[in-house]
């Protein structure tokens, strides 16, 4: 099973969210055990540099990257994710980029604790919850 995972996820385990840290936690673990095909876009790894920014010198940032490239693929953009996206006309850009992508790789799911964001995606958006529901 391919999955994209959004940010909030990622940030959920990075900085121990509570209450959410426990549910995206076994995401992670899913991804990282090859029990699901986990991938994070390239475009949530920037933002949660700049999320995160206050916490993190460049050796940090590294230290991150090479964590998440140990469990999880990371889904490039390229020019024609960025026109699809604008063509969607989604009131978030952000989350329209997030949509393509996960087309592009042909994820089965979206995971995210926004799923409302996602309700024109051609992939269903799930919350960790509901995923590990249907598990």
């Amino acid at each position: 099973m391919r999955l994209l995972i959004d940010g909030n996820i990622i940030l959920d385990v990075l900085q121990n969210r509570e209450p959410h840290v426990k549910e995206s936690a076994i995401i992670w673990k899913l991804c990282e055990t090859d029990q699901a095909e986990g991938y994070i876009s390239v475009l949530t790894f920037a933002n949660l540099v700049y999320i995160m920014r206050k916490d993190l010198n460049a050796e940090a940032i590294e230290q991150v990257l090479r964590i998440l490239m140990l469990i999880f693929r990371f889904a490039d953009l390229n020019e024609s994710d960025l026109l699809e996206a604008a063509e969607a006309r989604w009131d978030d850009y952000e989350d329209a980029l997030q949509a393509v992508a996960a087309a592009r790789i042909h994820a089965d799911y979206l995971i995210t604790r926004n799923g409302k964001d996602f309700q024109d995606s051609d992939i269903p958006a799930l919350s960790p919850a509901e995923f590990l529901g249907i598990c």
